[in-house]
């Protein structure tokens, strides 16, 4: 329960430290959407997610003036579309996403993801289809988001599926050129994907849920960061232990708007994601809490050791909040997405390299990241096989968002806007890995993985 000293406290979070609810997710299951006609399977997903999310922005909305508490994002998450349209004889998926689309425009929210497939161990005709779809799907759609899990502990990673994405990354791009290949922020990549995830772009509503769920996603890296400020040269068992009571009580509010928004809608509360989701606003990035910690700038050396403090901080904390912590729960590092790592990409200190050995310890992996837009499908494939490798070995969910922006070269800036913010075109090693990603097959699991 809150006390009058919480509630005080919790106030002064939201307005001035940046403290939001960054989304209330309702996952849906599609599955018995199924049907041989496409048509008939778009009509059936567009209805079910408009009668089950009807309420969802306006319940976010009165739990938001009630409350005081911002809720920046209302989204929904559904079942792996490619589970559902694999029973289509249909070889192109675009109208299932359509179809979404047109449901999240009718209740009014802001993304819907579950465009998705789970090939880590091999694809079948489905799945194949639906990653085929994707440039289509997303370059002919506003709101849907698109992911798909190569990788697994248990399975390996799967170097055909990993070699396709590739290419349907820069096939993404090129599409939606026009708008800067913003189709590609709305893939993710993933190793080991997680079925409760309320961020986008990669939430699906996995196999595993109920019928429908609300899961919820907190953010709060400026609360973190005003925290850091009261214990200025102290051990870094103080930094931990000020991290640790800080999420505490962000995980207390977002289980309370996950309880009341469940309670309201009439639908089962799944999880509690504390993630600290930065955004471009001054005072909202996780990069300038590292800084708080002692470094000049973020991405310098130190950087991988700051960040695992504040990842398992943050989840200690969390867990002492609520029973139900879920998703993905850690610190995000989106480039794009983070006024403190924007500035550190834009000095050169802050790399790909030093992301990439960043993401061993955070809780997603390389997110909203520029790259040159003559970028080889080959390249960005050897990236997905690399950020996977790191996720299989040390069984832990990691993912690539990267965007090849058409047109654009190393120190140029690509605009996205709103919370996707706006990032520098970063280099990569320009030495080819083709045929390494030529050679297909399974990258075999870890010995870790039998533990049976």
């Amino acid at each position: 329960m809150f006390n009058h000293s919480d509630i005080l406290q919790t106030i002064d979070m939201i307005d001035h430290q940046h403290l939001d609810v960054r989304t209330i997710t309702m996952g849906i299951s599609l599955r018995d959407c199924a049907h041989n006609d496409i048509d008939r399977c778009a009509r059936r997903i567009y209805d079910k997610v408009c009668r089950l999310a009807e309420h969802l922005v306006e319940t976010g909305c009165a739990i938001e003036t009630e409350y005081g508490i911002p809720i920046v994002h209302k989204r929904i998450s559904v079942t792996p579309i490619s589970l559902v349209g694999e029973s289509c004889s249909a070889a192109d998926y675009t109208p299932l996403a359509q179809a979404l689309d047109r449901a999240a425009q009718e209740c009014g929210v802001n993304f819907i993801g579950g465009f998705s497939a789970l090939v880590h161990k091999g694809m079948t005709v489905g799945d194949e289809r639906l990653i085929r779809s994707i440039p289509n799907a997303l370059a002919a759609t506003e709101l849907v988001c698109s992911s798909v899990n190569v990788a697994s502990t248990r399975a390996g990673i799967n170097m055909d599926a990993v070699a396709l994405m590739g290419r349907i990354i820069k096939k993404t791009a090129e599409m939606t050129a026009d708008a800067g290949g913003l189709g590609c922020a709305k893939l993710v990549v993933f190793a080991n994907a997680v079925e409760d995830n309320p961020f986008m772009a990669g939430a699906f509503h996995g196999v595993g849920e109920p019928e429908c769920v609300i899961n919820v996603g907190v953010s709060g890296p400026g609360v973190v960061h005003h925290a850091l400020q009261s214990v200025q040269g102290q051990p870094f068992d103080v930094v931990a232990e000020t991290i640790k009571k800080t999420a505490f009580r962000i995980t207390r509010m977002g289980q309370l708007v996950a309880q009341e928004a469940s309670r309201r809608l009439g639908v089962p509360f799944g999880v509690v994601d504390l993630s600290l989701a930065p955004t471009p606003a001054k005072g909202d990035s996780v990069a300038r809490v590292l800084e708080a910690m002692g470094l000049e700038v973020c991405g310098t050396h130190g950087t991988t050791a700051a960040l695992a403090l504040l990842n398992d901080a943050v989840k200690k904390g969390g867990l002492m909040a609520s029973g139900h912590v879920g998703g993905l729960s850690g610190a995000f590092i989106p480039v794009s997405e983070d006024e403190g790592m924007i500035a550190a990409a834009r000095t050169g200190v802050l790399c790909l390299d030093k992301l990439e050995a960043m993401t061993c310890v955070c809780s997603v992996g390389l997110d909203m990241i520029a790259v040159p837009g003559d970028t080889t499908a080959e390249t960005l494939s050897a990236i997905i096989a690399d950020e996977a490798a790191i996720g299989m070995v040390n069984n832990k969910t990691t993912a690539v968002r990267i965007i090849p922006v058409p047109g654009k070269t190393v120190g140029d800036c690509v605009e996205f806007g709103g919370l996707l913010g706006s990032a520098p075109v970063m280099p990569l090693h320009r030495e080819s890995a083709a045929g390494f990603i030529a050679r297909g097959g399974r990258i075999p699991a870890p010995l870790q993985s039998l533990r049976n």
